[in-house]
């Protein structure tokens, strides 16, 4: 679970019904036309833009911002070094009984364990990556979509409401109402496009980048693996995987000693 976007949702929530609060209470910040308005219409507009079984799988995706946790590419790599000191010792059939929870990692053992040849496993995994990246993509376009269309939809509701309140001048009963659609319904646009629609699309981003650098790491390793690599010298082409910071505390970490496990 990620942490710091449920701290960070709650927190916005709770900035924005504090302000609420200390105004006047909940009561004259709802208004039943300016929600139909602006949600009624985002969800339209990103119907026109998006497949229907598109809207609806982005939500699954969504919950990644909020659930998943990326594995940590260091630990990615300390499991790689010890699998190759099991071929080293064992063969490849020694990977059978060092299963990894790791459903793409695990693939790319089978394949290993089966005798399949470097290109193939290669095109595989690389594959399966690559639509598994433009899906995370698509769910984070999707996103980016409501958060533009959402104040666009709350301005087209402030029109309304001008135009309504302008209409009814003469009416000062009606200028109350009208002038609450006018506001509100910018209000809601904004409160959904930068506390959810765009936070939530800017993870994603983030978690895709995630995911495209921990299963790069992991196709290079089944691959170090197929070709019967040492563990020190697997763990120095993994390395470059990391940022230099974490690389060279990582290298700290296997340290000259580990030499003796080649």
């Amino acid at each position: 679970m990620d942490i710091a976007t449920i701290v960070g949702l709650v927190a916005g929530m709770g900035v924005i019904c504090g302000a609420i609060l200390m105004s006047g209470g909940f009561g004259m910040f709802v208004d039943i036309p300016s929600i139909i308005v602006v949600l009624g219409g985002t969800f339209a507009a990103t119907l026109m833009k998006f497949p229907l079984s598109h809207v609806i799988g982005s939500i699954k995706v969504a919950l990644k911002a909020f659930l998943h946790k990326a594995e940590n590419p260091r630990d990615l790599i300390d499991t790689a070094a010890e699998l190759a000191g099991v071929v080293r010792k064992e063969g490849m059939l020694g990977l059978e009984g060092r299963p990894v929870e790791n459903v793409f990692f695990q693939r790319g053992l089978t394949f290993c364990i089966e005798g399949q040849k470097a290109e193939f496993i290669r095109q595989v995994l690389t594959q399966d990556m690559d639509l598994t990246i433009e899906r995370h993509d698509l769910g984070k376009k999707i996103f980016s979509a409501v958060g533009e269309t959402s104040p666009a939809m709350g301005m087209i509701g402030t029109l309304i409401g001008l135009v309504a309140m302008l209409a009814n001048l003469s009416d000062p009963s009606a200028i109350g109402p009208a002038m609450a659609v006018a506001l509100l319904t910018t209000l809601y646009g904004a409160l959904i496009a930068n506390l959810f629609a765009l936070p939530i699309a800017a993870k994603l981003g983030i978690r895709s980048n995630e995911e495209r650098l921990n299963r790069a790491l992991i196709v290079e390793t089944v691959l170090g693996l197929q070709s019967g690599q040492s563990p020190r010298a697997l763990e120095e082409v993994l390395l470059s995987y990391l940022p230099q910071s974490k690389r060279q505390d990582e290298e700290e970490i296997v340290g000259p000693g580990s030499e003796s496990s080649a």
